[in-house]
């Protein structure tokens, strides 16, 4: 990969984190992700690097949802004070979960994934133009979910 390899974990560790709020398990995901990435890439071909990795990181992310249900609620919120930074991020996920699907998948491979779009649509199968369309139409909806939450008109 073109990346260094620690800023690409970091990304695939945040993506399955937030698909799966467990941080061990997406610790284990996040090697075994690797792991399947390297035994594979000879056959790979160059600049599709990166949504083949969020590709066998979704699949397991999947996977591991088809073996063990998880509680609602992340696991760094109990016993935690809730200031304000905590109530951001509860709404944020939140308004994650009000989400489509496809608008989840598009806004957790652009923002904590950092994939470019043409990197979002390989690893989607879609069009570049289908993830901006997604993008646009899932800001929209969490903006409109984040909005009542906090009780603002505007």
């Amino acid at each position: 990969m073109a990346e260094d390899i620690r800023d690409t974990y970091d990304r695939i560790y945040r993506y399955c984190f937030y698909r799966i709020r467990n941080s061990a398990a997406a610790e284990d995901i996040t090697q075994e992700a690797f792991l399947r990435y390297f035994a594979q890439s000879t056959g790979i071909r160059r600049g599709e690097d990166m949504a083949y990795l969020y590709t066998i990181t979704k699949n397991l992310c999947v996977d591991h949802f088809r073996k063990k249900q998880y509680d609602e609620i992340p696991e760094e919120y109990p016993g935690e004070e809730f200031s304000e930074k905590s109530e951001t991020k509860i709404a944020v996920r939140a308004a994650l979960e009000k989400l489509e699907e496809e608008q989840k998948e598009v806004i957790l491979l652009r923002y904590p994934g950092g994939l470019s779009v043409n990197e979002t649509a390989e690893a989607m199968g879609i069009s570049r133009f289908a993830v901006y369309r997604l993008e646009r139409s899932a800001l929209s909806e969490m903006k409109k979910y984040l909005k009542g939450a906090f009780g603002h008109e505007n």
